[in-house]
């Protein structure tokens, strides 16, 4: 029973081969082989069919790009345009050299100007090399205020950003996500498609049928390319849209209970979601799947944050904030000192900002457990003008409230007026901002581990309403010919009602108030900050200001000038 005769009974290597021929390898045959084994027309067709199927087929593989190639045409892209402004830089100086030796030398000096843009670009994508940008902040001008520019039907629960701070999205409580331009505050709203498209694109039903999919929306990150925006909420899913067709492309589901918090990391299509089931998903926006899960925290999961690195920042209810080492799967636990963290957010790799319900202001360091500056009554009027600090427990802690022996005695700003909502800060800078249950949004600026952080100024939201009711009142009186009688009548009725708004707010102890500052984000370029503002909390409805407004806001940043130049 030798093998040999064996093979050749089946049939041999021969017809193997044969086949493989007329599959694959004929298209890559020198020409003289394959009209050797041509016999007559009809097979010259059909080897000519085949070798259109076979173009067809390669030209739909060159189409396709790997995720290889499409980082090296991004790369490149880039350098391009660095390259650019290189040139404009070089040309801006005025050299000019005839010759050789000269357009060597500007190619030398212009190539080591790429190289130094780049390494500094990517210090500070890094997060270790900060931008001094709150030290050229200008104190802002009487017309320098928030303006209105989306308004939305219920309150605002989250803003977002693209790439290159032209784009921003915003979403509310009915289920409304707006995309909107930011010079022109054009928007355009994203349809929520039906319950069957849902179900196709792995959606779980809802857990009672007789009621509907609530579309209540929490939460939204934008990917770093911009193409992907995920939205969350109290239907338990994560879902993505297609930026640029504005449709819904995938249902991620998994979460037990509502998704309060979504972050993507820098420069990644990795999604980390938080929720109310006291878990944190990790998911691939790109390939669509679910990739790990992080547990920890004891409660509610409240905010979540994440720059380049695999590390992640939440807050709790349970007190705690933890920073997560994603690879190692650790977490450090930094415990509040008395109240409960409503936000946070990274300054940097070693450094982060957090919000709690009692109205302060904590900065942490990677170095210490424990907050190394506290900020009481962080939005009080009087923290302007406080000077003083004391420690405590070895924190640096101020008080905003009345200054009685300094800034420690006393504390008699409302803790729920000065609930900090949502605090946010400039990529890779030392500028911050904070928002509260007051309407106020305030800049903070953060100095080295031992000054701690210090306020800028405040911007209110206060009289979006009264300014729009006196813009109205004018358009109707002058442009409509109205009486004389009634244009007396209406002014003196504005002048009476701002009189009596102003009188209650006095003698009443009421303080004023915009609503609540859900959300905050910059602009890469600290050119401007959008607010996300609303008559209810983000997460509740245990406050409700009738008076605000419910939408998204958006403030100028004026800066000193800057010439380009490298540490």
């Amino acid at each position: 029973m030798p093998p040999r005769s064996r093979k050749r009974v089946v049939g041999g290597p021969k017809a193997v081969k044969k086949k493989a021929r007329s599959s694959d390898n004929a298209f890559f045959e020198p020409e003289p082989k394959r009209s050797r084994r041509g016999g007559g027309l009809d097979d010259d067709i059909e080897s000519l069919e085949s070798d259109e199927e076979m173009s067809e087929q390669d030209s739909e593989d060159e189409e396709e790009e790997t995720a290889g190639e499409k980082r090296i045409r991004v790369a490149r892209e880039h350098l391009d345009k660095v390259r650019a402004i290189a040139m404009r830089v070089h040309e801006d100086e005025g050299e000019e050299e005839e010759g050789d030796e000269g357009r060597y030398e500007r190619e030398g000096k212009r190539d080591s100007l790429v190289a130094e843009l780049l390494q500094k670009e990517q210090l500070e994508g890094s997060g270790r090399l900060q931008r001094v940008i709150a030290t050229r902040v200008l104190r802002p001008e009487p017309d320098d205020k928030f303006r209105m520019l989306v308004k939305h039907h219920l309150s605002v629960t989250a803003v977002a950003l693209a790439e290159g701070d032209s784009k921003g999205f915003s979403a509310s409580k009915d289920g409304v996500i707006m995309h909107w331009d930011v010079e022109t505050g054009k928007s355009e709203k994203y349809l929520w498609p039906s319950e069957d498209v849902l179900l196709s694109h792995q959606a779980k039903p809802p857990q009672n049928s007789a009621k509907k999919r609530s579309k209540n929306v929490l939460a939204l990150a934008i990917s770093s390319d911009g193409r992907l925006l995920a939205s969350g909420g109290l239907d338990r899913h994560i879902h993505l849209w297609d930026t640029r067709t504005r449709g819904h492309v995938k249902a991620f589901h998994g979460h037990r209970g509502p998704v309060s918090c979504l972050t993507f990391r820098e420069g990644t299509p990795q999604l980390f979601s938080g929720s109310f089931d006291r878990t944190i998903k990790l998911w691939n926006a790109e390939d669509k799947t679910h990739m790990d899960n992080l547990f920890g925290h004891q409660s509610d999961i409240l905010a979540i944050d994440c720059l380049r690195r695999e590390r992640l920042l939440t807050v709790g209810r349970d007190r705690t904030m933890r920073l997560w080492k994603v690879p190692e799967e650790s977490q450090l636990v930094f415990r509040a000192p008395a109240s409960s963290l409503e936000c946070c957010c990274f300054i940097n790799d070693s450094e982060f900002l957090s919000g709690s319900d009692d109205g302060s202001i904590e900065l942490w360091s990677l170095k210490r457990k424990k907050p190394t500056h506290l900020i009481k009554n962080a939005h009080a009027p009087s923290l302007l003008n406080c000077s003083h600090s004391y420690e405590e427990n070895g924190t640096t802690t101020c008080n905003g409230g009345d200054i009685d022996n300094g800034c420690k005695k006393k504390e008699s700003h409302s803790s729920a007026h000065s609930w900090i909502s949502s605090v946010a800060v400039c990529r890779g800078s030392d500028l911050a901002a904070s928002g509260a249950a007051n309407g106020v949004v305030r800049l903070w600026s953060i100095q080295s581990e031992s000054s701690g952080i210090r306020p800028l100024y405040d911007s209110s939201l206060v009289f979006f309403k009264l300014m729009f009711s006196l813009k109205y009142l004018i358009t109707l009186s002058f442009h409509n010919e109205l009486s004389f009688f009634l244009q007396q009548f209406l002014f003196t009725a504005l002048f009476f009602y701002l009189l009596g708004s102003l009188s209650r707010l006095i003698h009443a102890n009421i303080d004023m108030q915009a609503g609540f500052v859900n959300s905050l984000v910059f602009a890469k370029s600290a050119r401007f900050l959008v607010a996300g503002v609303g008559q209810e909390p983000r997460l509740g409805r245990w406050g409700r200001v009738s008076s605000a407004r419910n939408g998204v806001a958006i403030h100028p940043i004026k800066l000193k000038d800057e010439h380009l130049s490298i540490a």
